[in-house]
């Protein structure tokens, strides 16, 4: 998902997009403590996702 796309939702659908990223955060988590996470990188790009989605959030709220 591009910042484009994130800027054009509202901001129920970017807190729903954060709590599924939250939640397969989580599940790579731990996956990863059981040696079960075949791509490392995803928890990065998840963590990037997070973020991205709460600085557009935090945006729309400054904005309002």
């Amino acid at each position: 998902m591009k910042i484009t796309e994130m800027r054009e939702m509202n901001a129920d659908e970017l807190n729903s997009h954060i709590e599924e990223a939250h939640k397969l955060l989580f599940g790579a988590r731990f996956k990863h403590s059981m040696h079960q996470l075949d791509n490392t990188a995803e928890l990065r790009q998840l963590r990037h996702r997070i973020a991205q989605l709460k600085t557009v959030l935090n945006e729309k709220s400054q904005k309002a």
